[in-house]
């Protein structure tokens, strides 16, 4: 096969369906990924089995994302594009004046620094052997100083971690793009953030194709996309 297939974690919504679809569209075949096989399952049939794989994998585990990986290979015979897109956000405080309790802040931590993590490490070998593109998803909050905002801390480090991996696929033919949008509707984001300018999951899924389909060349670093109105 030599249509080129793209990897997506957090595939069963938002950014990740949006991005599925535009993608597909284009003539990708796609790799869906989520912790439940059956969440992706409307998807798989709107995009068809001959186009789309769905695999159940939770991004904080090695194993699976890894299994995840070899999957796309045995179904396509390639991996060109992985899109480490899985994300939590839970609102904190670090007083103890509201927020979520301690212990849920664990599984956003993982998922959203470890995972991404771990995702670029299981499909880097098989992007090098493509000359391919990992994109991972930032946000505007891992660029500005957020208030009681353990998430934007999560997106700090997915900042220094695509630098890190683009210094590292130096000489590989990988390219490495940082994706920081601002609010976008998805269940995801609070009630008062829906009381604000945002963009539409596929406003961002437009930004991940553009990236995508820039000659080998030409290597998009970093996008930053906020809706029209949005304050820092």
């Amino acid at each position: 096969m030599t249509e080129r297939v793209l990897l997506i974690t957090g595939a069963s919504r938002g950014l990740g369906a949006a991005t599925a679809r535009r993608a597909a569209g284009a003539g990708w075949r796609v790799v869906l990924v989520a912790r439940s096989r059956e969440s992706l399952a409307p998807l798989v049939a709107e995009l068809g089995e001959d186009r789309a794989l769905a695999v159940a994998a939770d991004v904080a585990e090695w194993s699976q994302i890894s299994a995840a990986v070899a999957a796309a290979e045995d179904r396509f015979g390639r991996l060109d594009a992985a899109f480490a897109n899985a994300g939590q956000m839970v609102p904190v405080s670090f007083f103890g004046n509201g927020g979520t309790d301690p212990e849920q802040w664990r599984d956003m931590v993982l998922t959203n620094v470890y995972g991404a993590a771990i995702t670029a490490r299981a499909a880097l070998p098989a992007l090098a052997r493509t000359r391919g593109h990992l994109v991972l998803t930032g946000s505007v909050a891992g660029r500005h100083v957020r208030r009681a905002n353990l998430y934007s801390a999560t997106k700090w480090a997915v900042t220094g971690l695509a630098g890190s991996i683009r210094e590292e696929a130096v000489g590989t033919g990988v390219r490495v793009t940082l994706l920081q949008p601002g609010i976008v509707e998805t269940d995801l984001i609070y009630e008062e953030m829906r009381r604000k300018p945002m963009l539409d999951p596929d406003d961002v899924a437009r930004a991940v194709c553009y990236a995508l389909d820039q000659p080998p060349a030409v290597d998009v670093n970093e996008i930053v996309l906020r809706p029209t109105g949005q304050e820092l």
